[in-house]
């Protein structure tokens, strides 16, 4: 067993930089890769996505990430976790290993785990009982079961683990917790049981810190002056030890900050009750932890206390909700607030000429730079120019395509000034609905399975 082990954190979502990981690879000592490439809503897509094409439907960024790293992770032995397989992982490792075969890479193991996603299996389980209520609003899944695009349980770490102990030295995985892309290289290198809550919770503690990659380097740090060369930001690298004691940090030389309220700001991230944070896993109590600045750009947390999980996995579903349309319009120069309120005045007032309304819930009307970000608090009474961005939302595809046809005729026959349209009419897009529900580990099996370059 080995007393250190790094875990560096590359992707925060689906879209950080590339240079993320590119650059931990490169740029110092490093044990492990994690990687997360999913949301909500993206499942959503992947699963569209892979009705058209059945070799779609997994994050094909990891892969032109892997263009550029793999020989590097071969020869270092560095092993790379993420949930880039989305809903199709088979089709992910089957472009990993073509990539390993045509860069001459030999041997590399590749493993995937299956069977977070259910979408197939909701008839089947709701016939056994399970009836995956909306934890929000408490609505029945009948309401919109004919609308469903997507369905996946949060697996935690131990899956991860059971690929790492099967060989893979590149573990794929559909939605897989966040943390536990930390958690589950821990639970290998280690040997954690199911039963060491405090391990577990230290493991979870460490995942939710580094889950949004430069968040806790100083990426969207409040006191942003302090943080030092934002271009060479250092993403977050774990070191990990068996007792469960961890260190925030990052590659020496690396622009960025870690410090303790680099650190304590992402912990609070998405809270709920700090002595009651659910997973998969265990429940951690985040108020146990110690944490404390040991070095330059170097926070360790120890006395971590956790409890068992819950019974239930939490299930991310998602469903056709209708279609918006969005654009917007410069609006410049005297009194351009009061312009671009009458801009939006017309738009609407044109579209019911043509019989097609819309209802208060269903519009959206925001002036960029008169405060809309912070209402009440930092207001413009009379700014120089304002951003219209104006919106609706509903049922009727063809309502909201009209809705666009009404923006660029603002430019010769509205108020002075409108300007900066370029991005032609505004179109009807989907609406993704979320449905968070809970579901019965007794319901859910992964499974695990490696190949070979």
């Amino acid at each position: 067993m080995r007393d250190k082990v790094l875990i560096g954190y590359g992707q925060g979502f689906w879209g950080d930089s590339i240079l993320g990981p590119v650059r931990l690879v490169r740029e110092g000592p490093l044990d492990y890769l994690a990687l997360d490439y999913l949301a909500e809503v993206t499942m959503s897509i992947m699963q569209k996505l892979k009705g058209r094409n059945p070799q779609a439907g997994y994050a094909t960024d990891f892969v032109k990430m892997l263009e550029r790293t793999l020989p590097t992770i071969a020869d270092k032995g560095i092993k790379v976790i993420a949930n880039a397989g989305g809903v199709n992982p088979q089709a992910c490792l089957e472009a990993v290993l073509a990539l390993a075969r045509k860069q001459g890479i030999k041997g590399l193991k590749v493993g995937i785990i299956e069977g977070d996603d259910i979408l197939a299996r909701i008839p089947e389980l709701q016939a056994a009982g399970h009836a995956f209520t909306n934890m929000d609003d408490g609505r029945p899944l009948t309401d919109v079961q004919d609308r469903l695009l997507s369905a996946n349980a949060y697996v935690g770490a131990f899956s991860v683990a059971e690929c790492l102990d099967a060989g893979a030295q590149i573990v794929i995985g559909g939605r897989i917790t966040d943390p536990a892309l930390v958690g589950g290289p821990m639970i290998h290198e280690f040997g954690w049981g199911p039963a060491d809550y405090d391990k577990l919770a230290a493991s979870t503690m460490a995942g939710h810190i580094a889950e949004c990659g430069a968040q806790c380097t100083g990426g969207n740090y409040t006191d942003w002056k302090s943080v030092p060369d934002f271009v060479h930001i250092g993403y977050p690298i774990i070191e990990a030890t068996p007792g469960g004691a961890f260190v925030v940090t990052k590659h020496d030389g690396t622009g960025g900050l870690v410090n303790r309220n680099t650190v304590i700001s992402q912990l609070l991230y998405e809270m709920g009750d700090p002595k009651r944070y659910l997973g998969p896993d265990c429940t951690a109590d985040f108020t146990s932890a110690k944490i404390e600045e040991v070095g330059k750009d170097r926070v360790q947390l120890t006395g971590i206390k956790g409890g068992p999980p819950t019974d239930t996995y939490k299930v991310s579903l998602s469903y056709s909700n209708g279609y918006k349309a969005t654009g917007q319009l410069t609006v410049s120069g005297p009194e351009a607030l009061a312009k671009a309120r009458l801009c939006a005045d017309i738009v609407f007032g044109r579209l019911a000429l043509d019989g097609v309304t819309f209802t208060e819930s269903e519009k959206l009307v925001e002036f960029v730079g008169a405060g809309v970000c912070h209402p009440g608090i930092l207001e413009a009474k009379d700014p120089p120019e304002v951003v219209l961005r104006i919106g609706v939302k509903c049922g009727d595809k063809n309502k909201v395509d009209r809705f666009g046809m009404e923006m660029v005729p603002l430019v010769t026959s509205g108020p002075p000034g409108v300007t900066g349209f370029a991005g032609g009419r505004p179109k009807a897009t989907d609406i993704v609905g979320y449905w968070p529900a809970l579901l019965d580990k007794k319901a859910v099996q992964t499974r695990v399975r490696v190949e070979e370059s």
